[in-house]
C-alpha cells in the first residue's frame, strides 16, 4: 500500500464528463488498496470569469475580497469531485485548504505556507476514505481565507505530500511531461524521463508553462520528488526530482522560449552613485520583476542602462522610471516589445566547456542577432527579436543534439 497526492489542474476537471473521469482514474488507484490524497484547480475558465465580474462590479477590489471570491472555484470542483467518486461507491471527502490544516501568512492573493497540519487528512486516509482537498488556498492564522497565487494548486499539492509523508506525487495536466522544448514551436522536442529541481526550477522561471517556479522551489527545499503526466492518457510523465551524478551527462536538458518579454533602454542617466540603485528601488515599489541587466560604463558624467521586464508590465515600469528620472534630473526612456528571451538549461555545463560558444554559432547559423547575455552556473539566456525567435529555438535544439532520443 502506498500513500499517494494527485494533483488535477482546470482543463482536467473542466466538464462534469472530465470531473467523472478524474473519479475513475482516483477510484482505479484506491481500489488498487493505495490511499489517495487529491487536490484540484477550478474548472478552466471559472477563476478568469470570477475575477471579469469583481472588475465588473469594483475595478478596485480589495485583495481581502478576491480571496474570498475565489477560493469558490476550487470549492466547487472539490465538491462535484467528491460527489463523482460517491456515484461510483468510493468514501470521499472534501476539504478546503484551511480544512486540511494548510497555514499561510496572513497575506491575501500571494500568501507563502507557513505551516501544515494533516492529522485530520491522516485520519481520513486510514478510515479508508479519499480526499479531496481545494487547491490554491490556505488559512492564515486568524483563520482568515488567503490564497496562494499564480500555480497555488501545484504548490498544495507538493505541501500536502510534505505534510502527509507521501510515497508518491503526481501533478496531472493537459501535457504528458516536460518536453526539451515547447512542441508547439519545435516538433522534435522529446518527452524527458526524468529532470533535476534545479533544471526545472530555471525553465519553469523561463517561461516553461508546465510548473510554476515557486512549486518546484518548494519540492527541492524539502525533497519531494513529484511526477508530471497527463491526465488524458496513462502514459507515464517525467520524474522531477533531486540530482543524481548521471545526469550531468547530459549538458543541455532542455531550450525555453519566453515571448513576453520587453526591454527597457534608458539613456543619459547622471552617472553618479546610487542612480542606478534608485531605478530599480523604483521598480521594485511598483513591483515589476526586472531580468537581465546590462550598465554601460559613464561618459561625459551620463551613462546608459538597459534591461528586461515582463511585457505585461511595461506600463508600470514606464511610470516608475519616467517618475525616478525626473527626480534623478535627466535620462530617457525607450521600450522595445518586439524581443523573446531564449534558454538553454542543462545540470550538465557544470563540467561541461564549450556551451555558450555552441550556442552563440547556432545562434549565427540561424541568423539570430543577440542583444542580450545572461548566464547562470546552469543556464545561458539571450534576447533576440521575436520574429527570429522559433526557428532560432528549432535550430538550437538540433544543434545541441535534443532531436535525438
Amino acid at each position: 500500500m502506498a500513500r499517494i497526492v494527485k494533483k488535477f489542474g482546470g482543463t482536467s476537471v473542466g466538464d462534469v464528463e472530465r470531473i467523472q473521469n478524474v473519479a475513475r482514474v482516483i477510484k482505479s488507484e484506491h481500489d488498487a488498496g493505495n490511499e489517495v490524497v487529491v487536490v484540484v484547480s477550478a474548472r478552466s475558465g471559472v477563476t478568469n470569469d470570477l475575477i471579469a465580474r469583481a472588475k465588473a462590479i469594483n475595478p478596485n477590489p480589495t485583495d481581502r475580497e478576491m480571496d474570498m471570491l475565489l477560493v469558490s472555484g476550487e470549492q466547487e470542483t472539490i465538491a462535484l469531485t467528491a460527489m463523482a467518486l460517491q456515484a461510483l461507491g468510493v468514501d470521499a471527502v472534501s476539504m478546503t485548504g484551511a480544512m486540511a490544516g494548510i497555514r499561510t501568512e496572513p497575506f491575501h492573493t500571494r500568501a507563502r505556507i507557513v505551516s501544515m497540519d494533516c492529522k485530520e487528512i491522516v485520519h481520513n486516509l486510514e478510515a479508508n476514505r479519499v480526499v479531496i482537498v481545494a487547491g490554491f488556498q490556505g488559512a492564515g492564522n486568524q483563520g482568515q481565507i488567503t490564497t496562494l497565487g499564480r500555480g497555488g494548486s501545484d504548490l498544495s499539492a507538493i505541501a500536502l505530500a510534505k505534510g502527509v509523508d507521501a510515497d508518491l506525487c503526481q501533478i496531472y495536466t493537459d501535457v504528458d511531461g516536460v518536453y526539451t522544448a515547447d512542441p508547439r514551436i519545435v516538433p522534435k522536442a522529446r518527452k524527458l524521463t526524468e529532470i533535476s529541481y534545479e533544471e526545472m526550477l530555471e525553465l519553469a522561471s523561463l517561461g516553461t508553462k508546465v510548473m510554476q517556479a515557486r512549486s518546484v522551489e518548494f519540492s527541492n527545499k524539502y525533497n519531494v520528488p513529484f511526477e508530471v503526466r497527463s491526465s488524458f492518457n496513462n502514459n507515464p510523465g517525467t520524474i522531477v526530482k533531486e540530482e543524481v551524478s548521471s545526469m550531468e551527462d547530459v549538458v543541455v536538458r532542455g531550450v525555453a522560449l519566453d515571448k513576453n518579454q520587453a526591454k527597457v533602454m534608458i539613456a543619459n542617466i547622471p552617472d553618479k552613485p546610487g542612480s542606478a540603485a534608485r531605478i530599480f528601488e523604483g521598480l521594485s515599489e511598483a513591483n515589476v520583476v526586472v531580468d537581465m541587466i546590462i550598465q554601460n560604463i559613464g561618459r561625459n558624467g551620463v551613462a546608459n542602462l538597459t534591461f528586461t521586464v515582463p511585457r505585461d508590465d511595461t506600463d508600470r515600469a514606464s511610470q516608475a522610471v519616467e517618475r525616478i528620472l525626473s527626480e534623478l534630473g535627466g535620462g530617457e526612456v525607450t521600450f522595445v516589445s518586439d524581443i523573446a528571451k531564449l534558454s538553454v538549461v542543462g545540470i550538465g555545463m557544470r563540467s561541461h566547456s564549450g556551451v555558450a560558444s555552441q550556442l552563440f554559432s547556432a545562434l549565427g547559423e540561424a541568423e539570430a542577432n543577440i542583444q542580450l547575455i545572461s548566464t547562470s552556473e546552469i543556464k545561458i539566456s539571450v534576447v533576440i527579436d521575436e520574429s527570429e525567435s522559433d526557428h532560432a529555438t528549432r535550430v538550437v535544439h538540433t544543434v545541441f543534439g535534443l532531436d535525438k532520443e
